[in-house]
């Protein structure tokens, strides 16, 4: 090979090897700051090769038609989730500007001067041609660890995306279910109404007729008001949901999608919990707070490329003449090429600064990745423990309301004979109205707990 090509071409190999340098530190993911398994008093036992819930599309874990039409409506017309998706294209738009920066921008440039020469004329330049302005020549990967940290946070904002779509879900299931309950008790609450104003009507006929005391009376009166300001509270209850659903749906919900279903119809499937492992590939808040810390290492790097010598180049090609008839005549062909290097000499501590501020980002994206982990283990752990609870409660609810309905009756009966005195019935009117109104508040906490579980694990989102 000769050599004076040789020596030529080594300062070009050189800008090569330097251009593919990069300053941005080896990314390790942090350890999950977390137990290896979650805990046993919190766990249920779980049919073998049973799905995780992240695993679970959500529309196979939303059993019930109706609800299902709800969410369906939700992702549909949620304007929060709206502007998580509309996010991902302005970040994925920051990315693209971050990308294009690498490459020269090329533009038609056309100038024309007058201007008196010495000798009392007037001298004319014109040119024409491709022009490209301060491109800044990446040999340390400044612009390079932009770019990748633009990625990482455009990756970031599709992780939001999908965490909104989660959480989203999981609020129209809750909603719902509490809509639900809230009919329940007040369905409940208006056959205790009956139930108590049938016996004021009895006691006050009683009590004209001198067959009961003024004390039964006004206990009667006062259980009839406490039904009915139990009442209202359930109507209010129940307008506040709707009013909540309107809101996540994104528009008035039909009627229909609003009536009340079974309570032991099958609403949701199961949630198998899996490992806490799978919470860093599965939870879409993890995945963000990792695409973060991604962003904040890439950041270092530019911070360090910001020591050494920063090279642009200005360059144009084209044509020129004194004369606009000449522009595209043989000859009036030309070039011109003035690179430049800057060199940090004295900044006054900025550049120190600017990196020191790009690794303190990166220890508080750290941070904030690992606390995502340990919230994540809590949720999945706290939902856990509630379903290995819950359901042994809500049994033990319906056998207290199946005993306090067979007390009332015979306290009822008992009264009605002389045997017993009113007191009976109304503390039995009392007991069985607090065990039903338990009963549904807890059979809610079951089914919440459910959706809540399944959104701790993860669950809601596909690739």
């Amino acid at each position: 090979m000769n050599r004076d090509f040789t020596v030529r071409l080594s300062p070009l190999v050189a800008a090569l090897v330097l251009a593919g340098c990069s300053m941005i530190p080896t990314y390790e993911r942090p350890a999950a700051p977390v137990p290896s398994a979650f805990p046993a008093s919190a766990q249920t036992p779980e049919s073998p090769g049973a799905r995780s819930a992240a695993d679970t599309a959500w529309r196979d874990f939303v059993q019930n038609p109706q609800l299902r039409t709800l969410i369906e409506r939700a992702l549909a017309n949620n304007r929060d989730l709206r502007v998580a998706t509309l996010n991902i294209e302005r970040v994925r738009a920051q990315y693209q500007i971050a990308r294009a920066n690498q490459y020269p921008t090329i533009n038609a440039a056309a100038t024309g001067n007058r201007q008196p020469n010495g000798n009392g004329g007037i001298q004319s330049t014109y040119s024409v041609g491709l022009a490209t302005s301060a491109w800044e020549i990446d040999f340390f990967g400044r612009l390079g660890a932009l770019k990748e940290a633009a990625l990482a946070q455009y990756l970031a904002s599709e992780q939001a995306r999908n965490a909104a779509q989660t959480s989203l879900i999981s609020a129209v299931a809750s909603s719902w279910l509490s809509l639900q309950a809230n009919e329940s008790l007040l369905s409940i609450t208006r056959d205790t109404l009956a139930t108590r104003e049938d016996s004021l009507r009895l006691t006050r006929l009683r009590f004209d007729n001198g067959a009961t005391s003024a004390l039964d009376l006004r206990q009667a009166e006062s259980l009839a008001a406490t039904a009915r300001a139990a009442y209202a509270q359930q109507q209010r209850a129940r307008a506040l949901d709707a009013n909540a659903l309107n809101l996540l749906v994104g528009e008035p919900v039909p009627a229909e999608l609003l009536q009340v279903v079974d309570a032991d119809s099958a609403v949701l499937a199961d949630a198998p919990a899996g490992l806490p492992s799978d919470l860093l590939t599965r939870r879409a808040d993890i995945r963000q707070a990792e695409q973060a810390l991604i962003a904040a290492n890439a950041n270092i790097g530019a911070a360090r490329a910001a020591f050494f010598p920063r090279i642009s180049l200005t360059a144009s090609v084209g044509t020129a003449s004194n004369q606009l008839s000449g522009l595209f005549k043989d000859g009036s062909w030309g070039f011109t090429l003035a690179p430049q290097a800057l060199l940090p000499i004295f900044d006054a501590g900025r550049n120190r600064a600017g990196l020191q501020s790009a690794q303190a980002e990166r220890d508080i994206a750290v941070a904030q990745y690992e606390k995502a982990i340990q919230t994540a283990f809590r949720e999945v752990a706290d939902a856990l423990a509630g379903r290995a609870t819950l359901a042994e409660q809500r049994q033990a609810l319906r056998d207290q309301v199946v005993a306090e309905t067979e007390r009332l009756r015979l306290a009822d009966l008992r009264y009605r004979n002389g045997v017993a005195s009113f007191l009976d019935v109304l503390d039995a009117q009392r007991s069985l109205f607090a065990a039903q109104q338990a009963e549904a508040q807890v059979r809610l906490a079951l089914q919440q707990n459910r959706v809540a579980l399944y959104a701790a694990l993860g669950g809601g989102w596909k690739e």
